[in-house]
């Protein structure tokens, strides 16, 4: 049953997941905290489906208010022609106008999430970033990159530009479940991987400021009686640290 076969090999992932990379988590998790603390903001950016994740990680119930999408155009899901993602993160240069745009500065943290690590966009935008004294951390897949040539001018992936790296276990291209017939490769696991990684961060940075007895930026439900008057007090509190707007 292959529905059952790919359930269970996300639940053997996210153990290896936990068993590999917890103190990589961890360690991103205190960048976020001290990032907040010294008066800087926290970025995430990720190229089409890897920018599920930068969708995942702002203005959500249980998320932290203080992250901040990059979202530029022609890179996202909702794009069209949808092929035209695949072709402009190929673009050298892109992500060098990206970290110009995006407002990013010195003392900042930026999470770049790349499965394969190999496309222009993202390495640009690190090596970008990294030049303007940004901290960044890549999430990314270390078997699908270490078997990938790079598409960047440099011949870096990912993970060769990076301050941290984090390895969503991911096999090389991504899907978890062989079928027998016909020999294809199905149903991806990097969202549900880079979702876990990214709310394992949540947790832990939130946890940080709790354990300082400081407000922890962390949204809660607009479904929940005030909800809305509880996010706006944490909005007014971490302003400065937040790029979006809120009514």
């Amino acid at each position: 049953m292959y529905s059952k076969q790919y359930i269970d090999q996300l639940i053997q992932k996210l153990s290896e997941l936990e068993q590999r990379c917890l103190n990589e988590i961890n360690e991103s998790a205190q960048m976020v905290f001290d990032t907040v603390q010294n008066g800087h903001r926290v970025y995430f950016f990720g190229c089409t489906h890897a920018g599920i994740l930068s969708q995942e990680s702002f203005y959500r119930t249980g998320g932290l208010a203080i992250i901040n999408p990059i979202f530029p155009p022609g890179l996202n899901v909702q794009d069209t022609p949808i092929s035209i993602t695949s072709e402009l993160e190929r673009v050298n240069g892109y992500g060098t106008i990206i970290a110009e745009q995006s407002g990013i500065q010195e003392g900042d943290l930026l999470f770049i999430h790349s499965v394969s690590g190999r496309n222009s966009v993202p390495i640009d935008l690190a090596q970008a970033a990294k030049e303007k004294g940004v901290t960044v951390i890549g999430i990314t897949s270390m078997a699908y990159s270490s078997c990938s040539q790079s598409r960047h001018p440099s011949g870096k992936r990912l993970f060769e530009v990076c301050d941290l790296v984090i390895d969503d276990v991911c096999p090389f291209g991504d899907a978890l479940i062989q079928l027998e017939t016909s020999g294809v490769k199905v149903s991806p696991g990097s969202t549900v991987l880079g979702v876990a990684i990214l709310n394992a961060i949540v947790a832990q940075a939130a946890g940080l400021f709790d354990e300082k007895g400081v407000l922890p930026p962390t949204y809660q439900s607009v479904n929940v009686d005030k909800g809305d008057e509880y996010n706006r007090r944490v909005f007014e509190t971490y302003k400065e640290q937040i790029g979006y707007k809120m009514r």
